[in-house]
């Protein structure tokens, strides 16, 4: 049986290391190599050996067939233990020992020979004897063409008569895989029957020959092109510049069948016989030396990957539903237990989008339109009451009617209803409902593209798209591994928020930032839910998402924004002018950001009076020097009260009410003493 090409491609990676320890030989380390101890002018390392007292070597096959004396297909066997595949051919017995015919010590009548006999230009003839690849014999004084392996060792030899008896023969042991060639560095090959063509067809066409690679058969066999092209994968175009003749006909013929489908093949034939005829006829026109051009072989077209180049793609920054908890463009993910609040966040979420009212630090939008598509409440009875209770504009609220076909997260009606309606945010909740019955959200093979398009259709469209999921009931895990079936969902995810109730305190819950790809975590938050007052922020709040699950008590915070506009008050205490850099290099210092500033500067804008001093900086300074308006001590008061509520644990009923009379004996003390309190 023949073998293919992959297979004797596998059988010459075989490690002759591990081969030969698996036959029981002895071998001796030596440097990096190993010396065999059976023949210890023997070194094989990795795939390759060498025979130091013959100067020749090579790869697994040809080791198999001489010191096994294995035929070529019994070496292939040994070495892969596979049967061959191809069809059933003569196989190449064991070559006999190779040595290059003796040097002469000059290399005068060869080269007087290419150059006056056959019309070779010196220069071209110097420069491959230079390479060791062309040398004089000794004893007939013949021509040598050398053939190399793809490591340069010399594995054939050719001789070409010199005198009046014009000899011509392989030398004996001569592999007839490694012909007389030079390796190129562009995709093309150009195939001969014998290297005086060869250098015939490099003089006639001289342009860059040395960026293309040259190879001679020695014949017409397809033992040498086929070796050369499985070493030479860069290689895409044959180009047979075989004779002229019927019998170079027919090679071309035989030898475009042999080459593989993934070639395009181009048979060149000459004007004359042969190239070195048409090198040697000074009658004959050089520029039509190539009388007939014919494509033998294309290879099917390709279909091309389409590729980006990042040099074309346009930089861009990313937008803020909600810096840093909600980008828009891409996914988030709200999870916690059931009736925890994560639907009236949603609620108020929507609200914040459709009628302009904002979460803390959230920056003043204009209203947009929102899907808000739920599988667990009734719309009528339960969504739509909620939505009205949180200020929502339900005109701009909407939701995908799936009453005659379910909704899943592959559904193409998503992305055509965000385009359609100019929608800004879609809210899913749970998207457990929606994942699709053919899909096992613990299997990341299965979640992993239908969260890949979700998140196409973010970015593409622009929208903050929202998912709210539940915990699963394990317990004694971390939150993340409690979240969306396959951690894969949460890999996919941008921004993953955690909203839990507080134990202690029924009704506050807790918004933990818990995963953050594009900014900096926001502060966790704290909310209340549940009483007289409904929804309201009550600030940030110190506690992580593992310790909330696990019933541990927390304890409120100052706000980074509350922080800020403190630091606004202390700095323009007593009638001081302060500069917006100056103001954000002591922010910074404390670990507020310039957004978190700006956002206590617009907050504060009826307060502040804005200047250009000398340097023509921008200035800012209290209205009202020296003293707090009414309406910040109010709030200042109320949040107060908020805070100490909230620390205490106590119902916040009643307390609030007492802010009044707490804000009258402050600003009494403020008239009497005239300073700021």
């Amino acid at each position: 049986m023949q073998y293919t090409e992959e297979q004797i491609i596998r059988a010459n990676q075989t490690d002759l290391v591990s081969f030969l320890n698996a036959q029981g030989e002895q071998l001796m380390k030596s440097g990096k190599e190993y010396r065999w101890k059976k023949h210890d002018s023997v070194t094989v390392s990795g795939n390759r050996w060498y025979r130091h007292s013959q100067g020749r070597g090579g790869y697994p096959v040809d080791f198999v067939m001489e010191f096994y004396n294995a035929t070529f297909p019994e070496a292939v066997k040994m070495l892969t233990g596979e049967e061959g595949e191809g069809r059933n051919s003569a196989c190449p017995a064991p070559s006999p020992d190779f040595r290059l015919p003796e040097k002469e010590e000059n290399n005068d009548r060869i080269i007087r020979y290419l150059t006056e006999n056959r019309g070779i230009e010196k220069n071209l003839v110097e420069k491959w004897i230079s390479s060791g690849d062309i040398y004089e014999e000794k004893k007939h004084h013949n021509v040598v063409f050398v053939g190399r392996d793809a490591d340069g060792i010399p594995r054939y030899a050719h001789c070409r008569g010199t005198g009046e008896i014009k000899y011509r023969g392989d030398v004996a042991g001569s592999d007839k895989s490694c012909g007389f060639s030079h390796r190129g560095t562009d995709n093309q090959l150009f195939v001969f029957e014998a290297a005086i063509d060869l250098l015939s067809f490099i003089q006639l066409f001289p342009k860059d020959w040395n960026k293309r690679s040259y190879l001679s058969l020695g014949g017409i066999s397809g033992a040498a092109l086929m070796a050369f092209l499985s070493e030479r994968p860069q290689i895409t175009s044959v180009f047979l510049c075989l004779d002229n003749d019927q019998a170079g006909n027919e090679a071309c013929e035989k030898l475009t069948e042999e080459i593989p489908d993934r070639y395009s093949v181009i048979c060149l034939k000459p004007s004359r016989k042969d190239w070195n005829e048409i090198l040697c006829d000074k009658n004959a026109d050089r520029k039509k030396a190539i009388i007939e051009t014919v494509t033998m072989k294309v290879p099917e077209k390709e279909e091309l990957v389409p590729m980006l180049c990042y040099e074309d793609i346009e930089q861009t920054s990313v937008e803020w539903l909600w810096f840093p908890y909600l980008p828009f463009g891409k996914l988030t993910i709200i999870q916690g237990n059931p009736g925890e609040g994560k639907t009236y966040f949603a609620m108020m979420l929507t609200a914040a989008c459709t009628n302009r009212k904002t979460f803390p630090n959230m920056e003043e939008i204009e209203p947009f339109n929102v899907i808000y598509q739920t599988a667990e409440d009734g719309m009528g009875d339960t969504i739509k009451p909620r939505l009205v209770e949180a200020g929502a504009d339900l005109s701009r609220v909407m939701v995908i009617d799936d009453t005659e076909e379910a909704l899943t997260l592959s559904d193409d009606r998503i992305e055509k209803a965000i385009c359609q309606n100019q929608v800004r945010l879609l809210i899913i909740d749970p998207v457990q409902a929606f994942i699709g019955a053919d899909v096992d959200m613990n299997r990341a093979n299965e979640v992993r593209p239908v969260f890949r398009k979700l998140g196409m259709i973010a970015e593409k469209t622009g929208c903050a798209i929202v998912l709210i999921g539940h915990l699963n009931k394990s317990s004694g895990t971390q939150s993340t591994y409690r979240g969306l079936g396959s951690i894969d969902i949460m890999a996919a995810v941008r921004s993953l928020l955690f909203i839990g109730k507080v134990k202690k305190d029924p009704t506050t819950r807790v918004l933990i930032h818990e995963k953050s790809s594009l900014a900096p975590p926001g502060e966790t938050m704290a909310f209340k839910l549940g009483d007289e007052e409904g929804f309201r922020w009550v600030g940030a709040y110190e506690i992580s998402a593992d310790d909330l699950l696990d019933g541990k008590e927390g304890k409120p915070t100052e706000t980074k924004l509350q922080r800020g506009t403190k630091l606004i008050y202390e700095l323009l205490a007593d009638g001081n002018a302060v500069t917006i850099r100056e103001l954000d290099e002591k922010a910074k210092a404390q670990g507020i950001s310039q957004r978190t500033m700006r956002e206590a500067r617009s907050r504060m804008k009826e307060e502040l009076d804005y200047q250009m001093n000398e340097k023509q900086e921008n200035t800012i300074r209290l209205k009202k020097q020296g003293r707090m308006g009414d309406g910040r001590i109010l709030e200042w008061t109320a949040g107060f009260i908020d805070t100490l509520s909230a620390a205490c644990r106590l119902p916040v009923q009643g307390n609030r009410t007492k802010t009044v009379g707490i804000y009258t004996k402050i600003k009494k003390c403020n008239q009497q003493s005239g300073q700021l309190i």
